[in-house]
């Protein structure tokens, strides 16, 4: 990251509605809908810093565009965590420890009714009608998409167990189905896959998978016929994570590189594991992409040698001489699976470092060609990458001292073109200290328009572009 990266570390307490930021260029008349991101906002809560930053209190932004204009809002969501910290108590999540009394009856109370966080930061899902706010605690929020407003709790028709869920659901983009897993801790425990109709509440288990560990897995990816997990040996072992003496989930993982990978490889229809080759111990976050190709299942993925990034996202870490910090690279990699022979070969896709990787939605599930994703290599700025899967060429742009976030590629109606389109980011300003929106063309990264936001917004983790909210 390097200098000024610590400007979206900062709290926001600000909130807008509805504000018009001037744009430079022009953002295409075409483009109509909302972007949705969601993330953390706030780092301070009763006077004390939080522990990590996945820990930081839900906000959402909403980037509306219509006939070539932009309104921009941003909100917390008004959940019992966020309620909590407004009244100064610091809530145990990620990484954020609970000392004490309080941390001893928070554990007394989960050997009863679990004491789950309803810190809905990571992820948003439109889910039978209703925009939702996701993490790894099986708590969602609804909102409303246009004015940000919490509606209260998202509760699922179905008895499907889950302790920690991912905040990742794919949809498939001819069935409009989303497909999840949750881990169940138990005697033996599990991961549950799962299918859910878009009009549907009730989760359709599609597969039970021994969970050896369990592994800490964010991400999924699918094919038309397959749902594809990666677990690596950064485990969350079931004595640790019930120990009064574990201090958030940091303190609950443990890197046991010994166990190795496993790619698991499960069939839609059916359940069966189909696959489940071995590589060496890597860690990842996110999927860009997966799809099948005769009796191959070819896997994208952003990998790391190890789960360093975990920790390097400290806050006390992060709020340090910048010079001092080291945040560890990913590279995009590709798994090709053999169903026939049970094993798996890896390759690089290029050394570009990367992270949050998107594909257009139309691809999701589907052989392509075009991944684009955060440029995390150089210093003092992060970039856009544009990959060709298939050459291994990329396009990249970037400006000294501003640091793109997810890229989200939408396509232009009526395109046939997989890259005809836009690709819509966030980026702070480290020096102006304020947030970008950015809207690129798809295809050859140029810069087509440039709002300046009314602050600086934190660095948020992910959202979906929203063609009718």
């Amino acid at each position: 990251m390097g200098q000024g990266y610590g400007v979206g570390f900062r709290s926001l307490t600000t909130e807008v509605t509805d504000h018009r930021p001037p744009v430079e260029g022009d953002i295409p008349s075409w483009l109509s809908g909302t972007l949705i991101r969601n993330g953390p906002g706030l780092f301070d809560v009763g006077g004390e810093r939080l522990g990590h930053w996945f820990d930081g209190l839900a906000m959402l932004r909403r980037y509306a565009f219509e006939d070539g204009a932009l309104s921009y809002s941003n909100r917390f969501l008004r959940t019992d965590a966020y309620a909590d910290a407004m009244d100064g108590s610091v809530s145990g999540q990620f990484g954020t420890d609970r000392t004490g009394v309080g941390k001893i009856a928070s554990w007394l109370r989960a050997l009863g009714p679990p004491e789950i966080t309803d810190n809905a930061n990571v992820h948003v899902a439109r889910l039978d009608g209703e925009h939702v706010a996701l993490t790894e605690a099986p708590r969602r929020i609804a909102f409303d998409p246009a004015t940000l407003e919490t509606r209260g709790a998202f509760g699922f028709d179905d008895d499907l167990g889950e302790h920690v869920t991912a905040a990742h659901l794919v949809r498939d983009p001819e069935t409009d189905a989303w497909f999840g897993f949750v881990t169940e801790f138990g005697r033996t425990p599990e991961y549950h896959v799962y299918r859910l109709a878009p009009d549907r509440r009730a989760r359709e288990r599609a597969a039970s998978i021994a969970a050896d560990g369990p592994g800490y897995i964010h991400d999924c990816s699918i094919t038309t016929d397959h749902v594809v997990l990666v677990e690596t040996p950064l485990v969350m072992p079931i004595r640790r994570a019930l120990s009064p003496f574990s201090e958030g989930i940091l303190d609950v993982l443990d890197w046991q590189p010994e166990r190795g990978t496993r790619v698991l490889v499960v069939d839609r229809e059916t359940g069966d594991l189909v696959a489940d080759p071995a590589l060496p111990p890597v860690f990842a976050f996110h999927h860009a992409n997966a799809y099948a190709t005769g009796d191959e299942v070819v896997v994208d993925l952003v990998e790391f040698p190890d789960p360093g990034i975990v920790d390097a996202m400290r806050l006390d870490a992060l709020d340090g001489d910048p010079s001092d910090v080291d945040v560890p690279d990913g590279r995009p990699v590709r798994y090709r699976v053999d169903l026939r022979s049970n094993e798996v070969d890896r390759s690089t896709l290029h050394q570009v470092g990367v992270e949050l990787p998107r594909v257009a939605p139309d691809v999701v599930g589907r052989e392509y060609r075009y991944a684009y994703a955060q440029a995390t290599d150089r210093e003092g700025a992060n970039g856009l990458v544009k990959l060709d899967v298939e050459t291994g060429r990329t396009r990249e742009w970037w400006e000294d001292g501003v640091f793109v976030e997810e890229p989200i590629p939408v396509r232009r109606p009526g395109a046939t073109a997989e890259d005809d389109g836009v690709v819509v980011a966030p980026a702070l300003d480290s020096r102006a200290e304020e947030t970008r929106l950015l809207v690129f063309d798809a295809g050859t990264l140029a810069l087509l328009a440039d709002a300046s936001l009314p602050h600086a917004e934190p660095f948020g983790f992910h959202g979906r572009f929203f063609r009718d909210s």
